[in-house]
Formats: C-alpha cells, sequence, structure tokens
C-alpha cells in the first residue's frame, strides 16, 4: 500500500491507480477498512485482450502506458462482464459483500499505488509552473466560478484527465465542488453566467436539460459534480443490510432534494402510484427513497417534480436499530431496464 493510501479517507469520485495498471473511480462513500467500492474506468494495452467489450476508438496515456476505456461503461451488461473477467484473472477485485449479498467490483488497499483526490489535484495545479493551455482554462474556470458564486476555492475540485495529467487538447474540463450547499450556490452561479451569455449550457439530452451539469465555456466542455464532506457523510459500512425484493415501475413526487445531487443520488418520495400488477404493494412496503448508483440520475428532479422510476425495490434494515424500510435502487448491476425519468402531468 502506498504511504498516500495510508492516510487517504476514499470519497466518492477519488481516482486511483493500482499495481495492475488499472485506474478505477470510488464510487459512493460506504468502504470496508480493507477495501474501496470503485468502477474500473481505463484499462491499460496489456490488459485489454482479457475484456470482452466494446472500447471507445480514443484511447489515452498515463505515464507512458496505453490505456482504453469501455465504449458503455455503466451498462448493467459491461459491469457484469467486468466482474467475470476480473474474478477469472485478477480476483482480488471482486468482493462478496454480505450486506447486499452479491459480487461487487472493489480494489483492496494493498492493490493501491497512486490516489488523486479532486481537492488535492486543484492545489497541485495551481501550484504548478508550467501550465498548457487545458490546465490554464481549467483554473481560469475555477475561478469564475468561485467569484460569482462566493465559493471558497478549497471547495473546489479538479478531477477526470486533467487531474492525472492524461489530458488531451481536445479533453473536458472536469470540476468538483464539495458539499450539498456549495452545489446549489455554484448552480445558481452557473445559471446567472449562462444569462449573460459568458458560457452556455450544452444538452444532449433530455437528462442533461434536467440537470444542467454541461455546458461550454470559451469552446471547452466543461462539467461539475458534487461531493460530500466529510461532515455530510453519515453512513459506515456494515451498518444496513439490503436484501432485494423485486423490480418495480412507478410514478412518484419528489419530496426532498436535499441529497439528489450526489452518488448515490438520494431522492425521498412521495405520492407512489405503481405502473403494472407487480409493483402495487402493501402499505408496509412503500419505498421512501428512491437511490440511483448511477452518476446520470444525480439531480434530475428537484423537491415537487414528479419522476417515473424503474428499478429494484430493497428491503434495508439498520443493523443498529433493528428499524427496516424500503427503497428502489437504480443501477444495480443486473437489469439495463433501471432508470429515473422526470415529466410533467
Amino acid at each position: 500500500m502506498s504511504e498516500t493510501a495510508k492516510e487517504w479517507i476514499p470519497s466518492d469520485g477519488d481516482t486511483f491507480t493500482t499495481n495492475d495498471g488499472f485506474i478505477f473511480n470510488i464510487f459512493g462513500y460506504e468502504h470496508p477498512h480493507d477495501r474501496v467500492f470503485a468502477f474500473l474506468k481505463y484499462i491499460p494495452e496489456r490488459h485489454k485482450k482479457l475484456f470482452h467489450i466494446d472500447f471507445l476508438e480514443s484511447t489515452w496515456t498515463y505515464k507512458n502506458k496505453k490505456l482504453f476505456r469501455a465504449e458503455r461503461m455503466y451498462t448493467a451488461g459491461n459491469y457484469q462482464t467486468f466482474i467475470e473477467t476480473l474474478r477469472s484473472n485478477f480476483p482480488h477485485y471482486v468482493y462478496f459483500c454480505p450486506f447486499r449479498g452479491k459480487e461487487l467490483i472493489t480494489a483492496p488497499l494493498t492493490s493501491i499505488k497512486d490516489v488523486y483526490v479532486p481537492r488535492e489535484c486543484l492545489q497541485r495545479l495551481l501550484n504548478l509552473k508550467n501550465r498548457d493551455s487545458l490546465q490554464e482554462k481549467t483554473l481560469e474556470l475555477v475561478d469564475l466560478f468561485s467569484k460569482e458564486s462566493s465559493i471558497s476555492l478549497t471547495d473546489f475540485g479538479v478531477h477526470g484527465s486533467v487531474a492525472l495529467n492524461m489530458h488531451k487538447t481536445s479533453s473536458d474540463i472536469d470540476l468538483v465542488v464539495y458539499a450539498a450547499r456549495n452545489f446549489r450556490k455554484l448552480e445558481q452561479a452557473i445559471e446567472r453566467l449562462a444569462k449573460a451569455e459568458t458560457l452556455s449550457y450544452k444538452f444532449n439530452n433530455r437528462l442533461d436539460a434536467s440537470r444542467k451539469f454541461k455546458g461550454k465555456y470559451l469552446g471547452r466542455t466543461f462539467m461539475y459534480t458534487a461531493v460530500r464532506r466529510l461532515g455530510e457523510i453519515d453512513i459506515k459500512y456494515g451498518q444496513f443490510r439490503y436484501t432485494p425484493v423485486n423490480n418495480v415501475k412507478f410514478g412518484c413526487t419528489v419530496r426532498d432534494d436535499g441529497e439528489a445531487m450526489f452518488r448515490p443520488a438520494i431522492y425521498m418520495i412521495e405520492s407512489y402510484s405503481p405502473e403494472d400488477a407487480v409493483s402495487v404493494l402493501p402499505k408496509g412496503k412503500i419505498p421512501k427513497q428512491v437511490v440511483s448508483m448511477i452518476g446520470c440520475y444525480r439531480n434530475v428532479a428537484r423537491s415537487g417534480d414528479k419522476i417515473k422510476v424503474s428499478g429494484m425495490l430493497e428491503r434495508v434494515e439498520d443493523l443498529e436499530t433493528g428499524r427496516c424500510f424500503h427503497q428502489v435502487v437504480v443501477g444495480t448491476g443486473t437489469n439495463e431496464e433501471e432508470r429515473i425519468w422526470p415529466f410533467r402531468g
């Protein structure tokens, strides 16, 4: 284990490299003491032939090593392929979680080589003397956002290819803002900047238009996401047991969006309305929240908005208090039809 990893408190969006040459992104905030939940983002050339998936034509280079990325990273089919390939060739990355009752992709802390925390990556970039044009534009954009939103620079971070110094001239700018309150402030600041035509939104589909997380600044695409501050992490690994019940489809109203910007995204809901016979539930099983493990469903709806949901109904048991409730999870890695869709009506 690297010295960096020893002092590290893993958070969603952190990136790390491993001794096998893989690059992973941390997923969520619940992790066993000796490993972290993550998804595999970049695969080194020497391991590419092991993964029977479609790859992007683009390649990346990290410390002189050529890397490849899945064409579709977050599909249930690809996730299962990753697990099968890792189990056969790198079994230390597959972990049976007793609290979820299934295998998940993880990385043992002993396998981690380098860690990239967005906040620290921004500080390194600020201290860099010979910056290229994309690095300069990244800092210019962060400075603009900080001033317009009155958010301290210390509450911003950089991730993606710029953070790992593996960017190209065509790369996007990927930013992080820490804390829910700061995310909402930044959201409002970007809306003002868009109205002033200092920048523009970039929407490829309806979800993009709902999230408003992507835009263009001086011809460069940027994206921003939210990461919890340490004080906003109120869950620990092993506190809850999650038991799948059955797939459900329903409409509902978002009651509280206070944790909808994070990953996992949590939407507190009300007015559950089943869309098929299987989804008709007794009162005790009606879900109190929808939890998205898929990043593209972050912040797609606000309090009062209506959404349609397809996902797995789970029984959640708090092992410390014995309290039980039900939730619906989108992104279990087992079904391609799981989604959250905002709608009017």
